[in-house]
């Protein structure tokens, strides 16, 4: 009797031991991502998930964690049975945290992710397995002016290195399944890079007016350029009030101070040109506002348009 109950015992651990977490089949379907807020680093997304699986235990209502959610809004729930399994649906809207790459604003490319796991259970007991067939996005969905491209979704592993807690030997660290949506979004950028970038031009083209008048003349030809460059400093604090704060220097960081370089040299040539003028050598105080005007000019919309072309390309 004893040795029957010692072998009944030990087959139950040997079962227990070899017992293979629980596999939910989950998909998503996303309706929309909207209100893309840089300055904030946030945006929002409105997606359906779906889980598969059998184990009653598992209430992804109430164990869904997003992990790189600022809010999550409570789920919309629909259940029901598909053969043995459970059916579980979701109608999520969550306002989700983004770090924007900002370095070729406006022709940036952002990458999505939206990283779901169950704070319960961890791959022990849990296992997610991507529908990859019935997980699609709304093409219609997304804010105007973007595109969706590179669409997936994928299974990881998040390990964290604690026990929460447990400090029992072999629980210093727990491992939970993730399933992942990801995706790429491209913006049509070229009316938008006119629209913030047209105050800029307007200011250099002021300031190369100084140009025009001869160059005794200091009011016009030093009032104009001092002016070009107060309007596109104003242009600058302008886009950077949408963009958060960044270390690196981005697109629009180097454009405007290409301008304000460029405003600086408009400057000192007619500085030199007045020096000649005063000396009364004519004839080379305007050769120096000729040459001057051109190489700035030349300099400025060829540097413009290579640094321009290169972002676009990507």
């Amino acid at each position: 009797m004893k040795k029957a109950i010692f072998f009944f015992g030990l087959l139950s651990f040997l079962q227990l031991a070899n017992a293979s977490p629980d596999t939910v089949k989950v998909g998503a379907y996303v309706m929309s991502v909207h209100d893309i807020n840089f300055h904030d680093k946030e945006y929002t997304a409105r997606f359906w998930l779906w889980f598969l699986y059998r184990n009653k235990e598992f209430d992804f209502v109430k164990q869904l964690d997003i992990t790189n959610a600022k809010s999550i809004d409570t789920p919309q729930l629909l259940e029901d049975s598909l053969g043995h399994d459970q059916w579980s649906m979701l109608k999520m809207k969550c306002i989700m945290k983004e770090n924007w790459n900002v370095l070729d604003f406006p022709f940036d490319k952002q990458h999505l992710k939206i990283h779901i796991e169950n704070s319960l259970f961890d791959k022990n007991t849990l296992v997610f397995k991507p529908d990859l067939k019935g997980s699609k996005y709304d093409p219609d969905g997304t804010l105007a002016g973007w595109n969706i491209r590179n669409f997936n979704v994928n299974v990881d592993e998040k390990i964290y290195e604690t026990g929460f807690g447990d400090y029992r030997p072999g629980k210093d660290h727990q491992v939970f399944s993730a399933f992942n949506i990801e995706m790429d979004i491209h913006r049509n950028a070229w009316g938008l890079f006119l629209k913030i970038f047209i105050g800029m031009y307007i200011a250099f083209l002021i300031a190369m007016v100084g140009f025009a008048p001869n160059p005794s003349e200091v009011e016009p030809r030093f009032g104009l350029p001092v002016g070009g460059l107060f309007a596109a400093v104003g242009n600058k604090y302008i886009i950077d009030s949408i963009l958060p704060e960044s270390a690196s220097f981005t697109l629009v960081d180097i454009l405007h101070s290409i301008t304000f370089f460029t405003i600086f040299a408009i400057l000192v040539v007619s500085a030199i040109a007045l020096r000649l003028h005063d000396k009364e050598k004519v004839k080379e105080s305007y050769r120096v506002n000729k040459i001057g005007s051109r190489l700035v000019a030349a300099i400025y919309v060829l540097s413009n348009v290579i640094l321009v072309t290169l972002a676009a390309a990507g």
